[in-house]
């Protein structure tokens, strides 16, 4: 395994996270999961365990097929594991919670709803009166950058505003923690690039515990505190590397040594 120069990661001026609290938002304890397929199942994720902090910044990177998605449902509650316990707050999680947004891959947009009503439809399930679920979903609008879009529809955005879209629809219920699938992975690099800074903004101004499963080295070292490193299925945890980056972040830290020191290191262990 090769470490990054401490020298150049944990100098004074780099020590980020600073302000994070102690308490544990999410607690994994050695979760395997397996699919049934005919043949003696298929294991997607074998005996990982870790603890991610409330308002942490936590990205999972790892080859295709390494369970990084399996690993996420499961976080969100929509998959139970084969074995194993994950914990919410110090309380068993047993099925999906409101306190928990979920971005997925695709925006997964209602096609005949404008950017309003897309926002808003958390908070008609939930009942949530007009005149409060307006205001909320204006303030995401506005946290998003999509003011002057409110009434466009889909078909009309770009791949970016549409992801903007679903973060604020992952958003406008106020949730604890943020789960996001490769959002940005049917991007182009630009686009993902930028997509990425206005991400670590809304963000800052929330400080949500996220979660983000990413195929990218660089956008995993840009965006988190700490990176899960996967290895071939079945999934387990080969490496826990904190990032130790100063924030706020942007592009001038790409070209710094101790973002080139943590992107040969990560590289090494996906290989």
């Amino acid at each position: 395994m090769i470490q990054p120069n401490p020298e150049l990661l944990q100098a004074p001026s780099l020590i980020a996270n600073q302000g994070l609290q102690s308490s544990i938002a999410i607690e994994v304890r050695h979760l395997s999961v397996t699919f049934p397929n005919g043949n003696g199942g298929l294991r997607a994720v074998e005996d990982i365990s870790f603890c991610i902090e409330e308002q942490e910044f936590v990205c999972v990177l790892g080859p295709s097929g390494s369970g990084k998605s399996t690993l996420l449902r499961v976080l969100a509650g929509l998959l139970p594991p084969t074995s194993g316990e994950v914990y919410f707050c110090g309380q068993p999680l047993k099925e999906p919670r409101r306190e928990i947004g979920f971005v997925f891959q695709k925006a997964n947009l209602m096609p005949w709803r404008t950017v309003l009503q897309n926002i808003l439809l958390p908070l008609e399930l939930q009942n949530v009166p007009n005149g409060e679920a307006r205001q909320r979903a204006m303030e995401l609008i506005d946290l998003v950058g999509l003011r002057g879009f409110e009434d466009t529809l889909p078909r009309d955005l770009s791949g970016g505003m549409a992801q903007r879209v679903a973060i604020a629809r992952a958003l406008v219920h106020d949730p604890q923690v943020l789960l996001l699938d490769e959002p940005f992975g049917g991007l182009d690099a630009l686009t993902r690039e930028r997509m990425g800074d206005e991400l670590l903004r809304i963000w800052q101004a929330r400080r949500k515990t996220v979660v983000m499963v990413t195929h990218s080295i660089p956008e995993a070292i840009y965006l988190s505190d700490r990176v899960l490193v996967f290895t071939p299925r079945p999934g387990r945890l080969r490496l826990d590397l904190p990032v130790y980056l100063p924030r706020p972040r942007n592009d001038e830290i790409r070209y710094s040594p101790a973002f080139g020191e943590l992107a040969k290191c990560l590289r090494a262990e996906i290989g």
